[in-house]
């Protein structure tokens, strides 16, 4: 009959009794199982791969940030292993004065000096110098042209107005802001979710006093306070992480405080609550 389906029609497309199973197979759904949708995560993810801009650009940032994180294998001007007079040294991880590689000084050593370089270059001395022979803070006095220098073959990128290489600094600079960022990042989100969590889930007066709290904190003048600490205390990253990250909570607290709101007035909340269930609970 046209329009509907036959007892034998469906017993056609079950499988025999006793017989194994096909991959993918099932005695049920015509044959072949339902595939598992995915989950809120990966369709999230499966979404922003279709953005090949943003997905290309994350791909990129991340190279580049693992990258930073061995930076000093990368740009520095110690080499990574070196060989003078039958001994081993690793600049690297240790210090080296310059006695040790022929020398009159204890001073450590500089391994971009001309006549550093010429006691490497005898027979049976070597120095693995790294991709780009420079540190950040390395100031390179034998140059061949006059500080700001353009870029050339010794400094991919030239080098600023104190003769520091400028492919180095920006390889280190960036691993310092990525991190500085994701510290910020996490942190704010931590003490913001707590922060909101607490106001939602007490309600009543801890919510009062906490908003009461969070407005007088949020008016003070951030940048004053940047300017006292600096006057105070020594200047460095991680102060300055300290002091944004007392300031960067409240915007998302403000969000997780109010979902937590709009859960107290659930039903399954307010059901268990008449059951005498404790707050705890």
């Amino acid at each position: 009959m046209n329009g509907t389906t036959t007892p034998e029609a469906i017993s056609d497309r079950l499988p025999l009794k006793g017989a194994p199973l096909v991959d993918g197979q099932s005695p049920i759904h015509g044959g072949r199982s339902q595939e598992a949708s995915p989950s809120p995560s990966r369709r999230a993810w499966l979404r922003f791969k279709r953005n090949r801009l943003g997905y290309w650009s994350l791909i990129i940032l991340a190279a580049i940030f693992l990258l930073s994180l061995v930076a000093e294998v990368i740009s520095n001007d110690k080499p990574l292993v070196a060989r003078y007079n039958g001994q081993w040294l690793f600049p690297m991880v240790q210090n080296v004065p310059e006695t040790a590689v022929g020398g009159d000084f204890q001073t450590n050593a500089d391994f971009l000096d001309p006549f550093v370089k010429e006691q490497f270059a005898q027979p049976g001395n070597f120095a693995l110098m790294p991709l780009n022979p420079y540190h950040h803070s390395t100031l390179n006095y034998y140059a061949k042209a006059p500080n700001p220098a353009p870029p050339s073959g010794d400094n991919w990128l030239g080098t600023d107005d104190r003769g520091r290489d400028v492919a180095a600094r920006l390889l280190y600079g960036f691993r310092v802001s990525i991190l500085f960022a994701l510290a910020l990042t996490v942190i704010g989100v931590a003490l913001g979710i707590v922060a909101g969590a607490v106001q939602g889930y007490f309600a009543g007066r801890t919510d009062l006093v906490f908003q009461r709290f969070i407005e007088i904190w949020g008016s003070m003048p951030e940048l004053y306070l940047l300017i006292i600490f600096a006057a105070v205390f020594e200047p460095s990253v991680i102060l300055l992480v300290v002091l944004l990250s007392l300031f960067g909570w409240m915007g998302l607290s403000d969000y997780v405080r109010a979902e937590f709101l709009r859960n107290r007035q659930m039903d399954y909340v307010r059901a268990a609550r008449a059951l005498g269930a404790s707050l705890g609970k």
